[in-house]
């Protein structure tokens, strides 16, 4: 009997041994070993296998953290009290030292940090830590960075949260704001005026020139107009004149005297008090005869008696009715 409570024993302190002696590492994980005291290296990740009696481990996780540093007060280079909280981003690159180095790593880098913050702010007036917060956080990083290297750590990002000036630098930052707001909304409001002004002005002379170019363009219209009647009233005298020309041309002494009649009867026939007898009325009753035939003419011109005329000046004789 105590022979199988002895052999019980010696199974299950095996079991509880064979346990201990076999770790299972994640991938995100890596096991610094020691043994007897020393650093034997680094395990994982899968199946470690290790001595329970001399050997003790000390798990490290690779996975990218963050540490908030809270609220911390600094004085600005030109002595201006404010409040910044931050976070850290970092992550182990070198699990051995980070075991060996540093006892407490959120401890250590917590008082880094806050000592770090100042030396930065401490070098920045107020306006840049308010306005320039990329390079405040680039250089808290790479300061921080150049700490945290000898522990093996790695701060990949620092950025700054919350900034809290003093109650007197948020009034005076609230009237700069306003002020800077009324001036923005004065300087939009001249600027759209101005825009309108010359847009009036553009429409203005666009307007202008428009009217000119239409009114050059009537005149111009009205020039050609007249000029192209002028042109045809000239060709159609010329016309004309070369019409009388060729028809002159072409006429004898019978046509004209026959004109010549035609003319007296139109004259003759107008209700007129008076009578005018040309001188070459003997020619014209020549030219009569010639266009008669021979008998008719020897009797048209027999003499007959004439009636006295009164008035007679210079071979023309008046008659009044």
């Amino acid at each position: 009997m105590i022979i199988a409570v002895v052999a019980v024993i010696v199974v299950l302190g095996a079991l509880v041994a064979m346990a201990a002696s076999v770790k299972i590492v994640r991938e995100y994980q890596r096991i610094v070993l020691f043994r007897l005291g020393r650093v034997v290296g680094t395990k994982g990740p899968g199946l470690v296998v290790i001595n329970p009696v001399t050997d003790r481990t000390s798990l490290v996780d690779l996975r990218e953290q963050f540490l908030e540093i809270p609220h911390q007060t600094a004085i600005t280079k030109d002595n201006a009290p404010i409040s910044i909280d931050f976070i850290i981003f970092y992550k182990v690159v070198d699990p051995q030292m980070s075991v060996i180095t540093v006892q407490n790593f959120a401890g250590a880098a917590l008082n880094v940090a806050s000592t770090t913050l100042r030396s930065v702010v401490g070098d920045m007036a107020l306006d840049d830590v308010l306005s320039k917060r990329e390079d405040m956080n680039a250089s808290l990083r790479v300061r921080l960075d150049d700490v945290t290297e000898r522990w093996g750590m790695k701060v990949t990002s620092v950025e700054v949260r919350e900034v809290n000036p003093p109650p007197g630098v948020l009034e005076a930052m609230t009237r700069q704001m306003s002020a800077e707001r009324t001036r923005r909304a004065a300087i939009t409001e001249a600027e759209g005026m101005k825009a309108a002004a010359i847009l009036s002005a553009e429409g203005e002379r666009q307007a202008a020139i428009t009217l000119a170019e239409g009114r050059k363009e009537a005149t111009i219209l009205s020039a050609e107009g007249e000029r192209q009647s002028t042109l045809l009233r000239a060709q159609g005298f010329s016309s004309a004149l070369e019409v009388i020309v060729r028809v002159a041309r072409d006429l004898d002494d019978k046509t004209m005297l026959l004109q010549y009649l035609d003319t007296l009867k139109q004259v003759g026939s107008s209700p007129s008090t008076k009578f005018i007898v040309p001188m070459e009325l003997a020619g014209l009753l020549n030219g009569v005869k010639g266009l008669l035939p021979p008998a008719t003419a020897q009797q048209s011109l027999k003499p007959a008696a004439v009636p006295p005329v009164e008035g007679s000046d210079n071979g023309r004789a008046t008659t009044s009715s």
